[in-house]
């Protein structure tokens, strides 16, 4: 522990009071959780920013796929903190385009980028190429003790009569890291593959007796794949050589990805059940603790913002975040007189909730996941 850490201003009021209420929706709710891309840099993988530097330059691209990035980055020059899932969920709209000509036959199936023209094929190449880079990135060695201890804070039994409760946790997050200490620490839990190492997409394990935790890849996984013949994710043990693996697509999905209306699309089931969670049943109460994420998915925001007007009270969003004051989203939530009451805002210089805004005068640091982790386990 460093000096940066030190949490005993949360023993002093207003900030005492501020955890006090944290620890009694944990107590009284249904627990869910929202992580994002900040929870698992204390593993040692990348934030955002490094990530999409690190993809930008990784081997795993050819020639023709550095070109067709390095020009869709150009086209976001001077956009505030744009990332590699920005640049994807561009090419993913580019080869919309290029596949929607070549299917209608037109004389010009190319799309214009950076002075050259791609064709669908390209551009489908450099998708699958740039997940591949963005995977290689994630699959550094990382040390996953605060997520163990994260979990084993989040699983132990609060009060009598709990000990049944499945927690949701709605991971925005490519890495493994949650899964991982999820099984390490022996609590049961789904994220819809069905199988070990090996598996298979099978969401009704979702809704398998004796589960202690859901985990919603709302983005997908590293260890995800997709054979040429079967849309629907599968996991693949590393040792096998099956088929080429080139012949494997990593599915994961930028953020602005639009999901098909099809029942086959596990993409579409995921945001189903998340939306679910959103929507505690009549008379139940659920909190949504939001750790780790910046707000920068415009998606996952809006799916946010409907969940707390349509719960009818039922839904709580408490929130974790860096800035000293609720900016964007929080901010907006937070002036809205009809659901300020439903946002508890746990911010770097203060704690914001319904009218009332405690303001300090130093780093509060209760945001990191790391504090957040002791927060949970009873510290302060």
């Amino acid at each position: 522990m460093t000096a940066s850490d030190d949490l005993s201003v949360l023993r002093e009021e207003p900030f005492a009071e501020a955890v006090g209420k944290f620890e009694s929706l944990l107590e009284q709710s249904g627990r869910a959780f929202l992580i994002g891309a900040g929870c698992s840099k204390c593993a040692g993988l990348p934030l955002t920013a490094d990530l999409t530097s690190k993809t930008l330059e990784s081997d795993q691209l050819d020639a023709t796929s550095k070109a067709i990035l390095t020009a869709i980055k150009g086209l976001f020059a001077g956009a505030s903190r744009a990332n590699i899932e920005d640049y994807l969920s561009e090419l993913i709209d580019l080869l919309a385009i290029a596949d929607r000509r070549e299917a209608r036959e037109a004389a010009q199936q190319s799309v214009p980028l950076g002075g050259a023209g791609y064709s669908n094929a390209q551009l489908r190449s450099a998708a699958d190429q740039i997940k591949r880079g963005i995977a290689r990135v994630m699959k550094s060695k990382v040390n996953i003790q605060t997520h163990r201890e994260f979990v084993r804070a989040v699983h132990r039994t609060l009060r009598v009569g709990r000990l049944g409760q499945v927690v949701e946790y709605l991971v925005l997050n490519y890495d493994t890291v949650l899964e991982d200490a999820l099984a390490l620490e022996r609590i049961p839990f789904s994220d819809g593959l069905d199988g070990g190492v090996t598996g298979w997409w099978s969401p009704r394990v979702f809704d398998r007796d004796g589960l202690a935790a859901r985990v919603l890849k709302l983005h997908g996984s590293i260890d995800w794949c997709e054979f040429p013949d079967d849309p629907l994710p599968r996991r693949v043990g590393p040792s096998l050589g099956i088929e080429a693996a080139d012949e494997r697509r990593i599915l994961i999905w930028p953020a602005s990805t639009k999901y098909r209306e099809t029942q086959l699309d596990p993409y579409a089931q995921l945001v189903d059940r998340a939306r679910g969670v959103l929507r505690p049943e009549q008379g139940s109460q659920r909190v949504l603790v939001i750790c780790g994420y910046s707000f920068g998915d415009a998606h996952i925001n809006i799916e946010l913002d409907r969940a707390l007007r349509e719960s009818s009270g039922n839904l709580t969003i408490a929130a974790f975040t860096h800035e000293s004051e609720p900016l964007g989203q929080l901010g907006a939530w937070y002036e809205d007189t009809r659901i300020r009451d439903q946002v508890l805002i746990f911010a770097n210089r203060g704690f914001f909730h319904g009218t009332q805004s405690d303001i300090a005068t130093t780093d509060l640091l209760w945001w990191k996941f790391e504090n957040v982790t002791r927060l949970l386990g009873g510290e302060r």
